[in-house]
């Protein structure tokens, strides 16, 4: 698939890999054939033929018997002779599969929680460059009062943060090995004991065939959270750009368009959000999965969990965008400036009605001559026509001022102090 070789890094792919999925279901093997007590020279050929993959060989049995699993198990056992008799005893699919996937689940958790706090990281450092940068701030995508590039920058770091708060807060386990229907029937609980210490993996006290699928629900919902924070803010950033506000990186021989050789156009951003979309849908695909698996366990779950990986790829490729997109932020402080003018005889007004109520005005007379003025002058605006504009305001702006944001301010320097302190 284009999207495995596209998206994603190289240590995430590797942790995903064909290889590295048939090394890990050889190694439980292995662990459970330990647990059970196969002899020290069985031990030593089992550990030994347990990292010579052979996917051609697997692939070839498969397509004869119509099982992955079964497929590459015949061709460990063939491969360690008399040995290999002791592998998979009293074991079903999923006390294998199950197990394996949340090993690889929780070194991708890893990854991905070492690249959201690098973001983090990456959002302080940008925080405190713009904490002073006043600009306007948009209600309904129209102008309506002063914030500082800082805070705002500082709301996508605050997410992020509850993102992380999730994270830390799901703890994956596995199986276990509890045979069929997850009874132990045939495999006592001292020897799963012993298989899982060996394997340093936790596992559910109660399971069916399988692990509880509201695990994949959990854990998809903290990936799906970390897409939706970087969404908000690539989605945020296209618009500032359109503004002419905030630009993300343009590299010095990048094509923007192939009809348009103008064009700067922020991909990057789009891609996080292009990419969160998908990461999004297999939420409800995960909810389904832990809803509508019947009893002990129907398989209509297990064709779409193969699509896993491509989320934790995809959250992958997000974080590494996002980190590239603050690192390398352009902001145009000249156009910044332009739009906080431009609205200036709107965005005091709030501030003016404010003391004048204070002063014993009524609040809603004022509200609608402020009202009425405002209209009058924005079609002058419209037209070009800002001196006009500023003569309709022009009482208005005599006694118009805009109190500074200074609690605004402090607010960052939270944000930023509670990134510094989040444990690594």
């Amino acid at each position: 698939m284009d999207v495995i070789e596209r998206y994603g890094s190289k240590e995430m792919r590797e942790i995903f890999s064909e290889e590295n999925k048939r090394k890990l279901w050889r190694k439980i093997w292995v662990a459970l054939a330990e647990a059970q007590g196969a002899g020290r020279e069985e031990l030593k050929i089992l550990k030994k033929e347990a990292e010579k993959i052979n996917i051609t060989e697997s692939l070839k049995v498969e397509k004869e018997i119509k099982h992955d699993l079964m497929a590459e198990l015949k061709v460990f056992s063939k491969q360690c002779g008399e040995a290999g008799k002791k592998l998979h005893q009293g074991a079903t699919s999923a006390d294998v599969k199950d197990n394996a996937e949340i090993i690889m689940f929780k070194r991708a958790m890893k990854i991905i929680r070492k690249k959201l706090i690098l973001l983090l990281k990456n959002f302080a450092k940008l925080i405190k460059k713009t904490e002073n940068i006043e600009c306007m701030g948009y209600t309904h995508l129209q102008p309506a009062e002063p914030t500082l590039m800082g805070y705002r920058f500082s709301f996508y770091a605050q997410d992020l943060l509850e993102d992380l708060k999730l994270m830390d807060a799901l703890e994956l386990k596995g199986k276990g090995i509890k045979g069929a229907v997850g009874t132990n029937a045939l495999i006592p609980t001292k020897i799963e004991k012993k298989t899982l210490a060996l394997l340093g993996l936790k596992t559910f006290e109660i399971t069916t065939q399988t692990y509880p699928r509201k695990q994949d629900f959990e854990m998809i919902f903290v990936l799906s959270s970390i897409a939706q924070s970087l969404s908000k803010f690539a989605f945020d950033l296209r618009i500032l750009q359109s503004y002419g506000e905030v630009y993300e990186v343009f590299e010095e021989k990048q094509v923007g368009s192939s009809a348009m050789p103008f064009k700067r156009n922020p991909i990057l951003s789009e891609r996080i959000c292009s990419l969160s979309r998908l990461i999004s849908s297999y939420l409800q695909v995960s909810w389904q999965n832990a809803s509508l698996s019947a009893l002990e366990r129907t398989l209509d779950d297990s064709a779409n969990r193969r699509y896993i990986p491509l989320v934790f790829l995809a959250v992958d490729e997000c974080l590494e965008l996002a980190n590239k997109v603050v690192t390398k932020i352009k902001i145009n402080k000249r156009k910044v400036k332009e739009n906080l003018e431009r609205y200036k005889i709107f965005y005091t007004l709030d501030a003016l009605m404010f003391k004048l109520t204070e002063e014993g005005e009524s609040r809603q007379k004022l509200h609608e001559k402020f009202r009425e003025d405002s209209m009058k002058a924005w079609g002058m605006i419209e037209k070009g026509k800002t001196k006009e504009a500023e003569k309709i305001m022009e009482k208005e702006l005599e006694k118009m001022a805009y109190p500074k944001l200074s609690e605004a301010q402090k607010k960052c320097k939270l944000i930023i102090n509670k990134i510094n302190r989040i444990p690594q």
